[in-house]
């Protein structure tokens, strides 16, 4: 969870002082991410297992995040973005087992679904406060495609290899984008750092992480542990990019996050046997 917020931060910071621009920032995540998984794997003692189906449905929605979180972070501040982000990761994975008919709502569970969809659509909704409509659009966009993502990773037999293989994938994708804003392209040494940083570290190493821990977690336990990174990347934004916590930001929080939390305990008391 500190690796997904460190995420927001060093986008952030990076395209708050334009030395780089969005499409360059997602191509470079991407690569600097293939290329540290792909040396852990080469490099650690377990044998390579033998290549699964290509999973093309993950690395697209791996490239889809990337791009639509790099260019919402152009206008929301950190705690924003992170907030819309996992909001609708959250919702996305509620309404998946929902649909597939593995989970059940009680009327607890209800109300917090609809409290929290009335949070988001309270933090963007028109006013002075509000964030960016574009930016907000394409947060949420980004959080639906890391909600498919995540629940793709559910049961696979070799986290780091099949993190691996979808970043790799999912490069020529983010360097097709890369193309098409061309014109717009711009990295500078700081730029260059910080998207190498976040592909590396805090989405490469922790996105296997994350993939490793989901074959122990249920869709509910894997929403809920996320819970906690909007509040870690605003506290983030507050301390190192002298970001505030607007009383909008305040209270879509508490609707979100209290909403999400109401699903959850539901969940929780109803799997008891």
């Amino acid at each position: 969870m500190l690796a997904f917020a460190a995420n927001s931060l060093l986008c952030r910071l990076a395209l708050q002082h334009k030395g780089i621009d969005a499409a360059s920032f997602g191509s470079i995540r991407l690569v600097a991410g293939a290329l540290m998984l792909g040396l852990i794997v080469r490099l650690r003692a377990r044998p390579l297992a033998s290549p699964a189906r290509a999973d093309w449905l993950a690395a697209v929605m791996l490239f889809g995040y990337v791009a639509f979180f790099s260019f919402a972070y152009l206008s929301l501040s950190a705690g924003t973005g992170a907030l819309i982000l996992f909001g609708a990761v959250q919702l996305t994975m509620f309404g998946v087992g929902l649909r597939s008919g593995g989970e059940r709502f009680g009327l607890l569970a209800w109300l917090g679904f609809v409290l929290a969809v009335g949070g988001l659509v309270y933090l963007v909704s028109p006013g002075i406060a509000a964030p960016p409509l574009l930016g907000a659009v394409s947060m949420a966009v980004a959080g639906v495609a890391w909600g498919v993502y995540s629940l793709r990773g559910r049961g696979v037999a070799d986290p780091l290899a099949a993190t691996a293989r979808n970043f790799v994938r999912a490069v020529p994708l983010a360097l097709g984008l890369s193309l098409i804003f061309a014109a717009s392209a711009r990295v500078d040494a700081t730029g260059l750092v910080l998207a190498v940083v976040s592909g590396a570290l805090t989405s490469g190493l922790g996105y296997a992480v994350w993939y490793a821990a989901l074959g122990g977690l249920t869709a509910m336990r894997a929403a809920t542990v996320q819970l906690s990174v909007p509040l870690l990347a605003a506290f983030g934004g507050v301390l190192f990019l002298s970001e505030s916590i607007t009383p909008r930001l305040a209270a879509a929080s508490v609707a979100i996050l209290g909403g999400i939390a109401l699903v959850l305990s539901q969940k929780s008391r109803s799997s008891r046997p």
